[in-house]
């Protein structure tokens, strides 16, 4: 009796932490919502600046003098 208690356990252990799995995969897949700034004075309005390449709302256009760094 005992082993088969222990194995409907852990058989529903295992499905349930697959399917939270699952969960979490397909969630952590959505788009990234783009963010865009027309220009500098845009993202100061926004409270965003200065804007670091590779965060949301980086353009190069917005970067002046080519560092990384736009609207500085």
């Amino acid at each position: 009796m005992f082993k088969k208690v222990s194995a409907v356990l852990l058989t529903t252990a295992v499905l349930s932490t697959t399917f939270a799995v699952g969960q979490s995969d397909a969630a952590s897949k959505k788009p990234a919502k783009k963010v865009y700034y027309k220009n500098c004075t845009e993202a100061r309005k926004a409270g965003v600046t200065p804007i670091y390449r590779g965060q949301p709302g980086y353009a190069p256009k917005l970067d002046r003098d080519h560092d990384g760094i736009a609207c500085e």
